[in-house]
């Protein structure tokens, strides 16, 4: 059975009108697709722009906090000591004054010092757990680098450390301790910090220039016995070569494997 022109006509009409759906259909999905990806975008977009403003806001505020601490710690901390000092004197030469009374804002005045001194160790606690070590340490470095009494040069391999923010925290306290025995007993007018970061070990090497010490002969002061402590939680031991006039070298190993294996 042959067809007529009619259903010649009718069947091209229909494929026509098949191939105009397709083609509509097709744009559509395209055009759908393609608004999708823009509010995708538009969206993630957003997304990260509200995470770069959080981000900085929360770096602002731990900063802020950090500034706070070392004020608090640098600032009002040496004016209360101050404070506390003139008092003891006067409560030490007084005769005719109220003892009880002195007596009584000295106590007032230890305690506010102790008070900022945990305040303090609560900021740089927050800043080394968001900062890491390695920024906290330069962070520390500028500071007393700022006071222009000792020049300290901080060299690390690694702008980042690998460790959690516990033995981070414990590592920070130590050279802290460090860097602050120097400045107090050493007289150095040059420090060398230095962390040798490899796969499994951490070396730390706290280096000054100043009067140095027989070991031997020397007593061990309380600042010494709290890095063995805190060594300990760490599972390091320090080694110390001093000589006097001929400065200190402290040298720390921190097995990283054994900590981790013990967490």
């Amino acid at each position: 059975m042959g067809f007529s022109n009619t259903d010649f006509l009718i069947i091209y009409l229909t494929v026509i009108i098949l191939m105009i759906v397709l083609m509509a259909i097709l744009v559509y999905v395209f055009f759908i697709k393609k608004k999708s990806q823009l509010i995708l975008s538009k969206i993630e977009q957003k997304t990260r722009y509200e995470r770069e403003i959080s981000d900085t806001t929360r770096e602002v505020q731990e900063q802020t906090l950090t500034n706070i601490g070392r004020e608090l710690h640098d600032d009002l901390g040496q004016k209360l000591s101050v404070a506390k000092l003139l008092n003891s004197q006067l409560l030490t030469h007084c005769t005719d004054c109220n003892k009880e009374l002195l007596q009584e804002i000295n106590g007032l005045l230890g305690e506010c010092i102790q008070d900022i001194r945990n305040l303090s160790r609560t900021f740089i606690s927050e800043q080394v757990e968001s900062f890491g070590l390695t920024e906290s340490l330069m962070l520390e470095v500028n500071r007393i680098n700022k006071l222009e009494q000792v020049s300290i040069d901080f060299r690390c391999n690694r702008e980042h450390i690998d460790l959690n923010a516990k033995h981070a925290l414990i590592i920070f306290r130590i050279i802290q301790e460090l860097l602050n025995n120097a400045l107090k007993h050493s007289r150095a007018k040059r420090i060398e910090l230095i962390l040798e970061d490899r796969a499994n070990v951490l070396e730390i090497t706290v280096e000054d220039n100043g009067s140095g010490y027989s070991p031997d002969d020397a007593e061990e002061g309380s600042g010494l016995r709290n890095i063995r402590n805190r060594l300990q939680l760490l599972n390091a031991d320090i080694e110390i070569n001093s000589a006097i006039n001929r400065g200190t070298q402290n040298r720390i190993i921190f097995n990283k494997t054994i900590s981790h294996a013990e967490n």
